[in-house]
């Protein structure tokens, strides 16, 4: 199987292009990439997952070669485009993976249609915990715009590459933060895709972290099989999010790559296409019903009670 197997389709969405990958056959896997990252970044996962599957990786609103409107880019919005997206390519449940960003959208994906959830994997996952690296901190400042369009250039990119790879071959390991930051930077070069960027950034993020938390809700994955991945060198999202997720979510899965920072699909695609496939292998496709939902949230909530008026009246 080649890189052309992988190569992008569009579809016009609400007026807007999206933009996606696909490659295999078999059932459905939907790749969900971060910030600033797109669907060509899964190349070498997607590419070992079609020997057994239909691999489906969008670019997200404003990411890619999608389009980058001036708009929503909550994280349910972005769950909203792939469940229209899936809809038109003719998709009606499947396993979804989501990296960084992509998996908080994978985690609201769930929330808000859990019967099209097969199974659920998240790769050094946003949404499980506060703190987040210093420079995503730093970007959801104002006047970010302006830094990051210096930033962007292609002279202070090369410089900065060149620092990295000096880096990585004095002290291996060492280089790969700041490779990760040029790679980080490079979409951002067109003004759209740095707006686009800093919607969905401060979405999430301010200066304090992470804004939105999946903490309170891990219980609700009580039945449909959940893989988590982490890069062990991971300076981004600390790892031990994954690890309380992991004690939260009854029956998880939790694997790390020793090999890998904050972009295992990038750094070790090998260790991370294995762990999926055998997570995939292991497990059965579990869609949660309207029934199952309720029950599950009925089982956690406590007794409902009546509010009572200022007037000291029930309030029916």
């Amino acid at each position: 199987m080649s890189d052309a197997d992988f190569e992008p389709w569009e579809v016009d969405l609400h007026g807007h292009r999206v933009v996606y990958r696909t490659v295999g056959s078999g059932p459905p896997v939907v790749l969900i990439h971060g910030m600033v990252n797109s669907s060509r970044h899964w190349r070498d996962v997607a590419l070992r997952l079609a020997e057994d599957h239909t691999v489906i990786a969008p670019d997200l609103i404003g990411h890619g070669d999608s389009a980058t409107p001036r708009g929503d880019y909550s994280l349910g919005a972005h769950a909203a485009a792939i469940r229209d997206l899936l809809t038109a390519i003719g998709v009606e449940s499947a396993s979804i993976v989501g990296h960084s960003l992509g998996g908080g959208i994978a985690m609201v994906f769930f929330w808000q249609f859990p019967q099209r959830v097969e199974r659920l994997a998240l790769i050094s996952s946003g949404g499980l915990g506060h703190e987040v690296s210093p420079l995503l901190r730093a970007a959801a400042l104002p006047g970010a715009s302006a830094l990051l369009r210096v930033a962007a250039e292609p002279r202070v990119l090369d410089v900065l590459q060149r620092i990295g790879d000096r880096l990585e071959v004095r002290r291996p390991g060492r280089g790969v933060y700041l490779r990760a930051i040029v790679r980080a930077l490079q979409p951002l070069r067109a003004p759209g895709a740095r707006a686009a960027f800093l919607y969905t950034l401060r979405s999430v993020i301010d200066i304090r972290g992470q804004r939105v938390s999946a903490v309170d809700r891990l219980y609700l994955l009580d039945s449909v099989p959940c893989l988590i991945v982490w890069g062990e060198r991971d300076r981004t999202i600390p790892i031990e999010h994954g690890l309380a997720a992991h004690e939260a979510i009854p029956h998880s899965h939790f694997r790390t790559l020793p090999r890998a920072a904050h972009f295992p699909h990038l750094e070790d695609p090998v260790g991370l296409a294995d762990a999926l496939a055998e997570f995939l292998e292991a497990t059965t496709p579990h869609p949660t019903d309207d029934a199952e939902w309720s029950g599950i949230l009925e089982s956690r909530a406590p007794p409902r009670r009546r509010l009572r008026t200022a007037s000291g009246s029930e309030r029916r």
